[in-house]
């Protein structure tokens, strides 16, 4: 499948996703209550947190994957490292999901400000969000094998198929039973173990077969890729860190309902990654794929192009969810009291994802080479000068004060560290890069979205939304008109079409 193949079918999916999401959350606060949402808010940090007992494994087994394709590494060996990762992650999975397991009741009565859920349905629901970690954590290894082949269609529609399933069936579910929080992440349990089994089943299928014997479990194949594992977990925990700290230390500062109304807008702002992680599922295994056979000007072709791909949709739907904020939240919750308090935290932590969804670029150029030391001393500088102010601007300021940190995080390092970094992999393109790739899509969307907030606005939620939807587009139409990827296409297709 062609890039604009899987960038779309893995688009596709995750915008189906993430459209879904949006629309069951307001459901589940209904359904469940504010408090209750709350755990969804923190079962959605831990799966982040949990991510770095990963330590660089399924980044690792995706490029060797890529590598296996493009004949560098041959089949025996590959599927030597691949059992050595499945016994390896199966391992972390078990002793993750163990230490959450036995950790519960001490977060129900220590960490989380609970006012009216009982304390015994809150720890049986932390138990079972062990249980969904520890499957997650064991899928992932499977995932990095189907994405090194490419075979993003399919994985784009298990994900539909499977995320349908958590997102939607559960609503007729807790409707059927009695509704508790404990019975929706049971329901999320067993989604996690059928998905997880399919995972495995597609990824063998894929994997060249022995010609004889089964494959040995051995220690020396991850030796071979520790040095480019460990890179990519610290760089995981430098990051995580970094990204993720304000929402686990608000998970303990604020009561389980206001940490429910937190997030709801960090998931809101979330939808500005959508398009930008979804190209980066396809293009780390593709520039991967170029480097190894040496096409360093298709390398180069694909990278810029792709920059200006994830610059449209992030800066469009960034600027509309900043100078829109309390608007989308009142649209979306119908809540007009949860959306004042929601909307400034909404508003920067979307600017923020934007400015990070580009300032990932150049890593992927180092994923791509297998050289990450350049982006772990960067993210390590970046924390060790701002994280004191995450920890500041959160327990001073709550929500507003992490996002504020937020924005400052990722437009400091997209400004002052991706040229560094340009300068080492791609050296001559950063200046080309910054005025031709993002400026202009960022600066035109942002001019778009400020100028509708002098559009006479209904006061029903409905033309509101109509209005919006509308305002969006123009936004989207003017991000893309900075874009010279957009019109030169425009450009053939007219040219074409007379």
């Amino acid at each position: 499948m062609s890039v604009k193949g899987s960038v779309a079918a893995t688009f596709i999916s995750r915008a189906y996703l993430a459209l879904l999401s949006l629309g069951m959350l307001p459901v589940y606060v209904r359904q469940m209550g504010q408090e209750a949402y709350g755990l969804v808010a923190l079962f959605f940090v831990l799966q982040v947190w949990f991510q770095l007992l990963d330590l660089g494994l399924t980044p690792t087994m995706a490029r060797e994957t890529a590598r296996h394709r493009a004949g560098a590494v041959p089949a025996a060996d590959f599927r030597l490292l691949m059992r050595a990762l499945e016994g390896a992650f199966l391992l972390v999975s078990v002793v993750a999901g163990l230490a959450l397991f036995f950790s519960a009741d001490l977060v129900a009565a220590s960490w989380l400000k609970v006012e009216r859920l009982p304390r015994q349905e809150v720890a049986e629901c932390v138990q079972l969000m062990a249980l969904c970690i520890a499957l997650r954590l064991l899928g992932e290894l499977y995932r990095g094998v189907i994405s090194g082949f490419e075979r993003f269609a399919w994985l784009a529609a298990a994900n539909a198929a499977f995320g349908t399933w958590r997102l939607v069936l559960v609503v007729p579910y807790l409707a059927w039973t009695e509704g508790r929080p404990s019975q929706f992440f049971g329901f999320q349990a067993a989604a996690m173990t059928a998905e997880t089994l399919l995972l495995a089943v597609k990824a063998y299928r894929l994997v060249p077969r022995a010609r004889s014997g089964g494959i040995p479990w051995r220690l020396g194949p991850i030796r071979q890729v520790l040095s480019f594992s460990l890179v990519m977990s610290l760089a995981s925990v430098v990051w995580l860190t970094a990204s993720q700290l304000d929402k686990l230390l608000l998970s303990g500062l604020l009561t389980l309902a206001d940490y429910g109304a937190f997030g709801l807008a960090v998931s809101a702002a979330a939808s500005v990654l959508l398009v930008s992680s979804a190209q980066a599922e396809v293009l780390l295994p593709r520039l991967t794929h170029l480097h190894a056979q040496g096409s360093h000007e298709a390398l180069t072709t694909l990278y810029r192009r792709a920059t200006q791909w994830a610059g449209i949709s992030a800066w469009s739907v960034a600027c509309v969810l900043a100078f829109h904020a309390e608007r989308v939240m009142w649209v979306w919750t119908g809540d007009a009291v949860l959306a004042a308090r929601a909307a400034p935290v909404l508003g920067l932590y979307a600017l923020g994802n934007a400015a990070l969804a580009v300032g990932a670029f150049p890593y992927y150029l180092q994923f791509a080479e297998g050289r990450l030391r350049l982006h772990l001393l960067g993210t390590a500088l970046m924390v060790a000068a701002l994280l004191p102010a995450i920890v500041w601007a959160t327990a001073h300021f709550g929500g507003t004060g992490a996002a504020a940190v937020w924005v400052c995080v990722n437009l400091l390092y997209l400004l002052l560290w991706t040229p560094i970094a340009h300068a080492h992999f791609l050296p001559h393109t950063h200046g080309r890069w910054m005025l031709q790739d993002v400026l202009p899509v960022a600066g035109l969307a942002a001019l778009a979205a400020y100028a509708g907030q002098w559009m006479p606005w209904p006061q029903s939620r409905l033309g509101s939304a109509w209005l919006l939807a509308l305002v969006g587009m123009t936004v989207l139409v003017a991000s893309a008109a900075g874009s010279s990827w957009a019109r030169a296409s425009l450009y053939r297709f007219v040219r074409h079409g007379s």
